[in-house]
């Protein structure tokens, strides 16, 4: 009898396993349903010598061109530590939004695990490196201006980070850094650089943080803050007090968020996977400011293409779409087409 109920109990799991595999993945209705994107075919166009790596941090500069950090010819270690050596390739690229053309890039030999970029409004150029537990500024051109952090030593205090993720820069040119995959929270520093205050912990409830992955403020100066594994955005005055937070049963793993030119749309990315085993794919989300989703495409069956995880995107003066993906170490354009009342 218990033998029989075993091989039951083992036959209905491997049936409610397979139903989720192969289950049709619903198409996600939003607001405005006639917002529409297309992708873009054959951009960016990059040079033959240029191995495109895990794209995974990305952002306009002044110019409105697309600033991406990627790996290069390194990728996360499955097992074991991260690796000790620079990435030899060049992990910053500047490219031309309009034609794809690569502009410029530099970072060779610096790098140990890129992730988050972000440009700032005197177009300096801002990523974290999850490898060297370090922050960096740099000219646009790839002069170094400000380091955080102490090289490969990973910690919870005002001069160390573990793992931080990524960046954003008030209109004062005080910072906040999302510390992030070692740490459960958020830093705030002076334009110059002084440690001024902190929050956040390990946990599921307001003011925690489960990976704090992606950072955004909006016009007045609130911080938003993707909380990747809790499957939500959560939002912050300035002074790091609660406000609210935007969850959604349909959400993935929020991996990344930005506002548009007007402040007045976010935008995101997600990722849907089983047991972070089987990817199933990214949608692409755009939400009000009351966090009610007006538009959605990606694995819900607006785009049809093949799995993807969105680790990063940016979002230019016209709305169109820029994601990294790191399944298929591609950069996507997605344009749009449409925006009409019924």
């Amino acid at each position: 009898m218990l033998k029989k109920l075993f091989y039951g109990t083992l036959l209905i799991a491997g049936l409610i396993l397979l139903a989720y595999f192969i289950q049709p993945l619903k198409k996600g209705i939003g607001a405005d349903p006639f917002t529409r994107y297309e992708l873009v075919k054959n951009w960016p166009q990059l040079p033959a010598g240029v191995i495109l790596g895990n794209p995974t941090g990305m952002c306009l500069d002044t110019n409105q061109n697309l600033v991406v950090f990627h790996r290069a010819e390194r990728n996360w270690p499955l097992l074991g530590s991260m690796p000790d050596k620079p990435i030899q390739g060049k992990t910053i690229l500047i490219i031309n939004k309009d034609n794809g053309q690569l502009i410029n890039s530099w970072g060779a030999n610096q790098f140990i695990m890129p992730h988050g970029l972000t440009v700032d409004n005197e177009n300096n150029i801002w990523v974290t490196d999850v490898g060297l537990h370090q922050v960096f500024k740099f000219s646009h051109d790839g002069k170094l201006l400000l380091k955080l952090g102490e090289a490969t030593i990973a910690g919870n205090d005002r001069l160390h980070f573990n793992k931080p993720t990524a960046v954003a820069i008030a209109k004062d040119g005080s910072f906040y850094v999302s510390d992030g995959y070692g740490n459960s929270r958020i830093v705030k520093f002076s334009s110059q650089g002084k440690y001024l205050f902190e929050w956040g912990k390990k946990g599921d409830t307001k003011n925690e943080f489960n990976i704090p992955h992606a950072i955004c403020l909006d016009c007045k100066g609130n911080v938003y803050v993707a909380d990747r594994e809790n499957n939500r955005i959560q939002v912050f005055d300035e002074n790091g007090q609660f406000k609210k937070q935007y969850s959604n049963k349909t959400f993935g793993a929020l991996c990344a968020i930005a506002f548009d030119e007007t402040g007045t749309k976010l935008f995101a990315v997600d990722d849907l996977s089983f047991l972070k085993i089987k990817h199933r794919g990214s949608d692409v989300l755009i939400l009000d400011t009351t966090g009610q989703v007006l538009t959605r495409f990606g694995r819900s069956g607006l785009y049809d293409g093949p799995a993807t995880w969105y680790h990063t995107l940016a979002v230019d003066k016209n709305e169109n779409i820029y994601v990294g993906d790191i399944l298929q170490n591609k950069i996507q354009q997605f344009r749009k087409t449409s925006s009409r009342i019924p």
